[in-house]
């Protein structure tokens, strides 16, 4: 079936994130973290995001999972569906052991407690924490978060799965027996988006890629030709010199998103109030 006959998941409607940091700070200014980005996440297929660190990966898949709302833009998500973000930790609460954080996980996923309750069986055996399972999050180490937080998205049936570097993290074996598990999805109805610096598993993985740069798309389309095409920039790059460790304020500026809820929460302060104003404005418009 091709896409245009696909059901859309999530959508991006020339999106736009940016961040105005005060005079008295060195960066003051107005700083573009994704700058006019439109996309379409079609069902059943999985999407690649690939780029150099700071140009908008994870802040995209943020956007997708409703974590952060745009300046300026539209994010569409299909009625009714969900997504889960997989990232190391993120939303882990560290008192709670890994069996309660991930009984909240299901149920914040649409499980109800019973079937949460019936999930975690399978979850401690997948992630295979042993014993660790029962214990406070805060004392795992960032292979075991990345475990449970695959674990328990792979077995709650999320309708969209965003996964930012958590198949790179891990011992072999287990890396290993997630790709696996990752590749009956993927054979299967899941949606997802992967955002991933290794080449050769972004291509085995991958119906379609989007490549990012500067918070832009610098190509989009099939996922061989286009990891290519990104590898041989980033290698002509580095011979000729021009591949600066550039983006410093921008990987930082990622960092604090992910890290900062009352700029997370300013964000959307900010978006909601935009689009009380357009409604206004069109409200006006019509008398």
């Amino acid at each position: 079936m091709s896409d245009n006959k696909k059901r859309v998941m999530i959508e991006l409607d020339n999106v736009s994130l940016s961040y105005h940091s005060r005079k008295k700070t060195f960066d003051h200014g107005t700083h573009h973290v994704l700058n006019q980005v439109s996309m379409k996440l079609y069902e059943g297929e999985t999407l690649g995001i690939i780029g150099r660190n700071g140009v908008g990966k994870t802040t995209l898949l943020q956007l997708m999972a409703g974590i952060l709302a745009p300046t300026h833009g539209e994010v569409r998500v299909h009625p009714g569906k969900s997504a889960s973000l997989l990232t190391l930790g993120l939303g882990f609460k560290p008192d709670l052991s890994g069996r309660d954080n991930a009984l909240l996980a299901a149920m914040l996923q649409g499980a109800t407690r019973k079937r949460a309750e019936s999930f975690l069986n399978d979850i401690a055996e997948f992630s295979e924490l042993g014993d660790s399972f029962n214990e406070p999050v805060k004392k795992y180490s960032a292979g075991m978060r990345s475990r449970l937080a695959f674990t328990t998205a792979l077995l709650t049936h999320v309708d969209v799965l965003l996964i930012d570097e958590v198949l790179s993290v891990g011992d072999a074996h287990f890396r290993g027996k997630a790709q696996a598990a990752m590749a009956n999805r993927v054979q299967g109805e899941q949606t997802v988006v992967f955002v991933s610096h290794m080449a050769d598993q972004v291509k085995q993985m991958c119906n379609r890629v989007i490549w990012l740069d500067e918070g832009r798309i610098a190509a989009e389309g099939d996922s061989a030709e286009v990891v290519d095409a990104y590898t041989q920039y980033v290698t002509q790059a580095r011979a000729d010199g021009s591949l600066q460790q550039t983006n410093a304020f921008q990987q930082q500026l990622e960092a604090k998103l992910l890290a900062d809820p009352q700029l997370q929460a300013a964000f959307k302060r900010q978006f909601e109030a935009t689009q009380k104003a357009e409604a206004q404005q069109q409200a006006d418009t019509k008398q």
